[in-house]
């Protein structure tokens, strides 16, 4: 069994859990309070390779990142330091992440938040909306066509965003023939073994037709590789570990999307 299996079978008991505490009928009553004036893709096609920053206490490839880190500090300084958008990581068994930390995230910023997860169950859908997400993550991987197809069309109906993340050439063929995705996620890490190879942004770019959004994720920590996926088109770059294990986050931010230098601190 794959890690991504793993975490698949326990996100549903989870799921279980939270909609016998919560039931759907209830959970629904609050859409009508929310607000959707943070587009999540038009704020990823601005010039340049824009970094979505993501906050993420854990993972099960690198354990436990940044100890008492703490919501409203950290997107405060990915704002601050020219983010263009924020993504929570909300898996609690495996990420030690909560939508507590997505509630703080909206709280504590007025960027577009992503809700990182492993999204399977239409349930998960209405409760990121009503958690104040913006956008949802949909990973190919995990689902089937029809699930695909049906949580991808509940999500546009809440007007939530999808971010859909392919890993390989049949991922790709299956995201673009079933729902034919705006934006498009290229996950560098293998979700069955969670190696990284960033060479898979390149390889599949080519496969994506003009006039996607392209976000590459994963295994991003360097300027020169922001610079070298602006050159081949991709319009952003999802990063969490390097950031979330730098001293200073909003620092490393600036680094990557080139506003300072490591040596002196001045701009350019």
């Amino acid at each position: 069994m794959s890690v991504l299996d793993r975490i698949i079978d326990s996100t549903r008991e989870d799921v279980a859990r939270r909609s016998r505490e919560v039931p759907l009928a209830e959970l629904e009553r609050h859409l009508h309070a929310r607000s959707t004036e943070r587009p999540f893709q038009e704020g990823l096609a601005g010039p340049g390779v824009g970094v979505i920053a993501e906050f993420k206490r854990a993972s099960p490839s690198a354990g436990e990142i940044r100890p008492g880190a703490t919501v409203a500090e950290i997107v405060a300084a990915y704002e601050a330091s020219g983010a263009v958008a924020l993504s929570v990581l909300t898996e609690e068994r495996h990420f030690k992440g909560s939508l507590a930390d997505l509630r703080a995230a909206r709280a504590a910023s007025r960027l577009p938040i992503l809700r990182k997860d492993f999204i399977v169950e239409p349930y998960q859908v209405v409760e990121s909306a009503v958690a104040g997400a913006d956008a949802i993550l949909l990973i190919v991987a995990a689902l089937d066509d029809h699930l695909l197809a049906d949580l991808h069309s509940q999500a546009t109906e809440l007007d939530l965003d999808v971010l859909v993340e392919v890993h390989d050439d049949e991922e790709l063929r299956r995201a673009l023939g079933v729902i034919d995705p705006d934006v498009i996620g290229i996950n560098n890490r293998n979700l069955a073994d969670f190696t990284v190879d960033i060479e898979r942004t390149y390889e599949l770019l080519t496969d994506i037709p003009a006039g996607k959004t392209v976000v590459s994720e994963s295994g991003i920590r360097e300027r020169e590789q922001v610079l070298e996926l602006e050159r081949v088109g991709v319009d952003a770059v999802l990063v969490g570990e390097g950031l979330m294990r730098s001293p200073d986050p909003g620092l490393a931010l600036r680094v990557l999307r080139g506003g300072e230098s490591h040596g002196n601190g001045h701009t350019h």
